[in-house]
């Protein structure tokens, strides 16, 4: 257990984790002490290498993630010195969901697939005309798109049948690392959850969908719990990091499991809201609740759910905005509140990069609807920040028949911090309270609470609670004007030639 010393104090508290988060933008490793606190100066960061194409693909290779990951274990001990002796548990996040193929001598043979390739949207669309998607959806959370196992697989085998008779094992990237550093590797519920082919009932794989797909359930890892660690570094990792040797080395988990952890989300009373390049709303509950259409619904652990949906739109809408119609972040933040909403006339389908949650939608893109002489570069980055804020609303009412009551949001990313007034908005469009989380790495300390958990120095994931700024609460008279706005997005939304067509 945590010893009683005070919370302020800033001498950290053994034991320490090694937290790596392993993110699409970057790899990011740290040191975490006993009561998740950032050991200053350990964070270090390496960004991620992806590989885009015109064709949807977007890729990683397993030698450069290993690379990247192998620097960032380099420089965090090297920062450490003699505190790395204090380090009693590696905790792992990976951007989920990704695939990796390994040959007959477990070596990686195919590319890293991540969850923003496309290139097998013809495959999710046939199987959606196979399988009946609701049922699916009831059984793994997810639904039959581009972002999970299921259509990839299938894509795979029909479009690259050599490729695709060359694995002998499918993997993920963390699941890989493991076994890279420790000689055995096992699949996280959490990370599974993510793959599409879990059955969330049973945690096991579902033998029914696997049934429709070209590959056979011993071609998958084995199933384990987030708490579930793995001892003993093989050559040359254990001469390369003697502190390492004897460390368990968890199972790594989806990062949105470990991003709601970190920012204290942990429960029906507190909606989790990034705003990174994308968007993402999650909530952590009991399992197993019902999955509206239109929502995802993956796993922390054994326990607990992770209900939610994304958007292919969030802070990369602001960047647009800013750079295209040549607008100052300082100026829309003024503009951004006032005058009311109703006057610019506008409105904006956000989809610069596509729909995901709830509509998913990957083929459809951006709308401007409403623009006159009078309309302002400001007005359009306006409507274009309500437009994409509308559509998360709509994804927090998905979320309200699982959660009830009237949670709090809590969130967080780095769009926030360029236009602030973009946190009231949020408020005013959802009609709740909104807190900013003030914790600069919410996916590394959620990271650092599960390894904390799994060795006993803490009970539970809440009895750390992070710090969050003050609430914002919602402007009546704004929400009554947003409400009307919302309705107007969607009566666009459902009219617009091409939209009925479902092929994402």
């Amino acid at each position: 257990m945590v010893d009683p010393l005070p919370a302020h104090s800033t001498i950290p508290q053994h034991p320490l984790v090694l937290t790596l988060d392993i993110g699409s933008s970057s790899t990011r490793a740290a040191l975490y002490d006993a009561r998740a606190r950032l050991v200053p100066g350990t964070l270090v960061r390496r960004k991620s290498t992806f590989e885009f194409s015109p064709d949807g693909a977007v890729t990683d290779t397993a030698a450069a993630l290993l690379e990247r990951v192998v620097r960032c274990v380099d420089d965090v001990l090297a920062i450490a010195g003699p505190q790395a002796g204090h380090i009693a548990t590696v905790s792992v996040a990976t951007f989920a969901s990704n695939l990796l193929g390994l040959d007959a001598a477990r070596q990686p043979c195919t590319p890293i697939f991540t969850y923003a390739d496309t290139r097998s949207a013809l495959a999710a669309a046939a199987l959606r005309a196979r399988l009946d998607e609701a049922t699916v959806l009831h059984r793994t959370g997810c639904a039959l798109r581009t972002s999970y196992w299921p259509a990839l697989f299938t894509w795979l085998h029909q479009s690259q049948p050599e490729l695709f008779s060359s694995v002998r094992w499918w993997s993920s990237a963390g699941e890989w690392l493991q076994e890279t550093f420790v000689g055995h590797a096992g699949v996280t519920y959490s990370f599974a959850a993510w793959t599409g082919l879990l059955n969330r009932h049973s945690l096991m794989w579902d033998a029914e969908l696997l049934a429709a797909l070209p590959v056979q359930v011993e071609q998958l890892g084995f199933l384990i719990d987030v708490d579930r660690g793995i001892s003993g570094l093989k050559s040359p990792w254990k001469e390369r990091w003697p502190a390492l040797a004897h460390v368990p080395w968890l199972g790594a988990v989806g990062d949105g499991a470990a991003a709601n952890i970190g920012s204290g989300c942990v429960g029906p009373a507190r909606i989790a809201l990034n705003v990174g390049t994308s968007g993402a709303l999650r909530v952590v509950l009991l399992p197993s609740p019902e999955v509206p259409a239109g929502l995802w619904c993956y796993r922390v652990d054994r326990d607990h759910a992770l209900l939610g949906g994304a958007t292919s739109e969030g802070g990369n809408v602001l960047s647009w905005a800013l750079q295209t119609l040549q607008i100052d972040a300082a100026r829309l933040e003024a503009h951004l509140l006032d005058p009311p909403t109703a006057a610019h006339g506008l409105v904006v389908l956000p989809f610069v990069a596509g729909e995901r949650s709830p509509g998913w939608r990957g083929d459809v893109r951006a709308t401007i609807s409403g623009i006159s002489v009078a309309t302002t570069p400001l007005d359009l980055a306006r409507a274009a920040l309500e437009g994409v804020t509308y559509r998360w609303a709509h994804i927090v009412d998905l979320l309200h028949g699982a959660v009830g009551g009237e949670p709090i949001i809590v969130a967080s990313g780095g769009g926030l911090k360029h236009v602030p007034s973009w946190v009231q908005l949020i408020a005013d469009v959802l009609g709740l309270p909104v807190a900013v989380s003030l914790e600069p790495e919410p996916t590394s300390r959620g990271l650092a609470l599960l390894a904390l958990r799994s060795v006993g120095a803490i009970p539970d994931l809440t009895v750390l609670a992070p710090e969050a700024g003050p609430l914002r609460l919602p402007d009546p008279e704004r929400q009554r004007l947003h409400w009307a706005a919302r309705q107007r997005q969607s009566a666009l939304y459902r009219q617009l030639e091409g939209y009925a067509e479902n092929t994402d």
